[in-house]
């Protein structure tokens, strides 16, 4: 069963993470600023972005914190180690190398044929852009390629880490990257007409993230030695069984942004750039609360299903992702009433322009729409996970492929959307995958959505009047204030961001909604002492 001490662990967790989160998406932001400041939204910062889709899948999509592979080395790892404080045992050590064979193999195939046929790849992604620009983005992923290889081998390191209870280390790894970046670019951009260096310095941050975890996992009693027994080691096949269609799942992922660039290349210049730096954005508040929430989760999910207690899984599920819920509605609320203000803020310097901060804005506020299925779908598909169940959330993901494709196609092909209908269709496809998962779970376990979404309902009528009155004290500021430029924005963003929160909690408490009662309990006891 769970404890008070369980989640006042998971909780405090989640605080810890939640912080390192901030400052590793501080870090990523000021990346992002230098190289709009520098390139803007133009054909060389688009060919570096169709590019980097591919190293991303490794290094983000599949090796990332929530990815495949740190999914299923927790999922497995954590199932075999009942001792945190002791030396892994040889069956264990023996599994990791095993894992991590099979890793590289694989990923070197894939680097040696992104090198190789970089250009026909480009080609297929971008058939719709200039021939200088699919010859410069094969440029890049020639030079991005090996990045294929460290995704996969950092994805099992953070799965043993966090296993391991070491939340923070994958969880700032991020920010070698980022500073290797901003380094790069600030120090060479002037002789870099072709934007080559953003492209080394992802392959350069990418090692660095690879020296940084290697120490840990040293020892933490794990060394790489090559085994090749693939078939007789049941674990592995289990770790196998759970990565194969989990890798497909986030493939087909991928797979919905190719789609993406193929008709975001058909459409003006810069909006693939524009679409990176919305998503961005929206990643900031987002990737925090899902990452804070569902990385100390996860194992535990996995405990609880090994020891068979539903009803530790269902406390932990409806709380986790009510509170998820609860700090989404208001960062959807700030994105459609100060989006454009703070884009203007971070961005529109140098050669990002007032065009480049309008189609920014414009595909983050129809990205917003998808926050409220995104958390519901990540935290339902831990759940999967934890019952070893990855094809489920593939089979899924699969299926709105073509979903995908069609809403591409009403909303830019026949309602002329531009780039909100390409972020509108992410939405719907959100939604549709957060649906059927929430109803398919219940083969598995009935998690009792009935109080999760009672509690929904009261945040949404909060959220709804908070929206109203953000939106008119924001107008009214338009109207009669008179500051320069960046500091109308900060002004602005502070005074509206403080009314939009303090509302928000304010009306939650006053329905009676569950966890905000609890916030307010917690911060009062503690005022007390």
């Amino acid at each position: 069963m769970t404890t008070h001490s369980e989640t006042t662990s998971v909780l405090k967790a989640a605080w810890l993470i939640a912080v390192v989160t901030v400052f590793s998406k501080l870090i990523g932001f000021v990346r992002d600023v230098v190289i709009a400041n520098y390139y803007g939204t133009t054909m060389v910062s688009d060919a570096y972005f169709y590019a980097y889709q591919i190293p991303a899948l490794a290094i983000i999509l599949l090796g990332g914190v929530g990815g495949p592979f740190h999914s299923a080395t927790v999922a497995v790892f954590s199932k075999l180690i009942p001792n945190l404080r002791e030396k892994p045992s040889v069956e264990v050590r023996k599994l990791f190398s095993t894992f991590m064979t099979a890793t590289i193999l694989l990923f070197v195939i894939l680097a040696l044929i992104c090198y190789f046929y970089a250009e026909p790849i480009m080609n297929i992604i971008v058939s719709g852009g200039s021939t200088e620009l699919i010859k410069l983005a094969a440029e890049h992923l020639k030079i991005m390629s090996p990045v294929l290889i460290i995704g996969g081998i950092v994805g099992i390191y953070y799965g043993l880490l966090v296993t391991y209870r070491y939340f923070m280390l994958p969880n700032l790894s991020p920010i070698v990257m980022s500073l290797v970046i901003i380094t790069m670019v600030i120090t060479s951009s002037k002789s870099d007409n072709a934007g080559v260096i953003l492209a080394w310095a992802t392959t350069i941050g990418a090692v660095c993230q690879l020296i940084l975890q290697y120490p840990k996992i040293r020892q933490l009693g794990f060394k790489f030695q090559p085994n090749f027994d693939f078939f007789n080691n049941v674990q592995f096949k289990n770790i196998c069984e759970l990565l194969f269609p989990a890798v497909l799942s986030s493939t087909v992922g991928q797979i919905h942004i190719y789609v993406d660039m193929f008709f975001a290349s058909s459409l003006q210049e810069g909006v693939w750039t524009a679409i990176g730096y919305a998503n961005r954005v929206f990643q900031f508040p987002v990737g925090i609360l899902v990452t804070a929430f569902l990385v100390p989760l996860f194992p535990i999910f996995s405990r609880l299903v090994a020891d068979n207690d539903i009803n530790g899984i269902k406390n932990y599920f409806n709380k986790g992702v009510g509170v998820l819920f609860f700090g989404a509605i208001p960062i959807i609320i700030g994105i459609i009433v100060l989006g454009l203000d703070g884009i203007k803020l971070i961005f529109e310097r140098g050669a990002f322009d007032s065009n480049a901060t309008f189609m920014v804005t414009e595909a983050l506020w129809f990205l917003s729409f998808s926050i409220l299925p995104y958390v519901f779908r990540d935290s339902i598909t831990r759940v999967y996970y934890s019952f070893n169940d990855s094809a489920t959330p593939f089979i899924v993901a699969f299926s709105s492929i073509l979903l995908k494709i069609l809403l591409n196609i009403i909303f830019i092909t026949k309602l002329h959307m531009g780039i909100g209908g390409i972020t509108f269709s992410t939405s719907l496809v959100t939604l549709f995958n957060a649906i059927v998962l929430g109803l398919l779970i219940s083969k598995k376990i009935n998690l009792n959505y009935g109080e999760l979404f009672k509690n929904l309902l009261k945040m949404i009528l909060a959220g709804i009047i908070t929206f109203v009155v953000c939106l008119l004290i924001g107008f009214g500021y338009d109207r009669f204030v008179v500051l320069p430029k960046y500091v109308f924005e900060i002004v602005k963003i502070g005074f509206v961001g403080i009314i939009c929160i303090g509302l928000y909690t304010w009306l939650n408490i006053l329905f009676k909604m569950e966890y905000a009662q609890e916030l307010f309990n917690r911060l009062k006891g503690k005022l007390c002492k």
